[in-house]
This record gives structure tokens, C-alpha cells and sequence, in this order.
């Protein structure tokens, strides 16, 4: 099973750099809007400071969402994931496999490039550090619950607008709690810790139900 998970992975992320300019789609989007704010708003570092946690929370919602709409699509319509739902292997492995190659091409880069957003917007250290770690925790949270919008909408027209209605609610406890867990960094005397003990609490069941969710959902789509 661990080789078919693997396999999965390789494959998407194989697929994924014959289409780079889909690859940096989502990257170039967040950066885009990131550096927006500080041109509209102006170059005051208390006010750039205290937007900064909603800022990039929000772009990185917004970014994650960019690339649902293929997640299964482009399998879905060469007749290759009706292959892979005939395997003997589980369908929620297939899920995870895909869901993980979906963070590893938006989710993370996010996270790497979070340091640099945070110069942008005149945070310290430990602030940037609480950043990156909330969007670490946090955004495979966004991929999973994103994975169950892709398969309810998969062969549907105007997919991408029903995946947003239908996963921003579920997001909103995701992008209220990054954006705190940031916010408490810059605060005195604020834990940041009660916050990412949600965020890790919300992995887990994202984890766990997900996947199920997620598997019911392509089954009742390719049918």
C-alpha cells in the first residue's frame, strides 16, 4: 500500500511539471495579492502589521482553492480514475496519494515562501516563525476538505464556483484560527499554543474523515 501511495504522488507530481505554468499558478497568485495590500494601503509598518495575519491567511484560502477544480478532473476525463477505482487497493489511498501531491504543489511552497511576506509586511522573527508553522499545520487541512468539494463537483460544469460554496464555510474555522495563532505572536503576553492546538485538532479529523468522504463523493460521481 505504501508503494501504491508513493506511486500516486510521483505520478501527479510528474504530471504537474509538464504543465508548469499551472504549477506556478497558484504561487504567482499569492504573491500577487500579498504585495497588493502594501501598494494600496501604504507603507505605514503598524498598519502593515497588524493587516499581515489576515492578509496572508486569506491569499493563501484563496490560493489553495485555484488548483481543486483539476485535482481529479484530468484523470476523470482520460478514463484514468475510473481505472484506479477498479484496483484492489483501498480508494481512500488513492485520495490521500492525490491529496498530498496537491499540497505538496500549493501548500507548501506557501510555506516557504512565507519569510519573504513577512519582510514585505515588517514582522519579526518569531512572528514569521508562527506564520510558517500555521500554514504548515494548516494548510492540509485546506487540500483535504478541498479534495471533498473537487469529487462532489467532478464532472460538473462551473465546478470551480460550486467547490467554493461549498468548502468556504468549512474553511472559515481554518483562516480564523491561522490568522490568530499569527496575531497572538504579535501580541504581548499571548499563547500562540491554544490556537495550533486547534489546527492540529482539525488535521486530525480532516485526516480521518476526509478521506472516506472524499472516496463516497468519487464513487457517486463516476457512477
Amino acid at each position: 500500500m505504501l508503494k501504491v501511495f508513493l506511486w500516486i504522488i510521483r505520478r501527479d507530481l510528474l504530471l504537474a511539471m509538464r504543465r508548469r505554468t499551472d504549477l506556478f499558478t497558484t504561487l504567482f497568485f499569492f504573491i500577487i495579492v500579498i504585495s497588493l495590500f502594501p501598494l494600496g494601503i501604504g507603507p505605514e509598518k503598524e498598519t502593515l502589521r497588524l493587516i499581515a495575519p489576515g492578509v496572508v491567511w486569506v491569499a493563501a484560502l484563496l490560493a489553495s482553492m485555484l488548483a481543486l477544480e483539476r485535482l481529479f478532473a484530468d484523470d476523470y476525463a482520460d478514463g484514468s480514475l475510473e481505472q484506479m477505482l477498479l484496483t484492489p487497493q483501498p480508494v481512500t489511498l488513492l485520495v490521500l496519494g492525490k491529496v498530498t501531491a496537491h499540497w505538496l504543489l500549493t501548500g507548501l511552497p506557501l510555506v516557504l515562501i512565507a519569510p519573504l511576506v513577512g519582510l514585505q509586511y515588517y514582522l519579526e522573527g518569531p512572528a514569521i516563525g508562527v506564520m510558517m508553522l500555521s500554514l504548515l499545520v494548516a494548510t492540509p487541512v485546506l487540500s483535504l476538505i478541498g479534495g471533498i468539494g473537487a469529487a462532489l463537483t467532478l464532472g460538473l460544469r462551473g465546478g470551480g464556483i460550486l467547490i467554493s460554496l461549498l468548502i468556504l464555510p468549512l474553511y472559515i474555522p481554518v483562516l480564523v484560527y491561522g490568522a490568530g495563532a499569527v496575531s497572538a505572536a504579535m501580541a504581548d503576553g499571548v499563547s500562540s499554543a491554544p490556537y495550533f492546538q486547534l489546527l492540529g485538532a482539525f488535521l486530525i479529523l480532516a485526516l480521518v474523515l476526509s478521506p472516506w468522504a472524499t472516496a463516497a463523493a468519487l464513487k457517486i460521481s463516476t457512477e
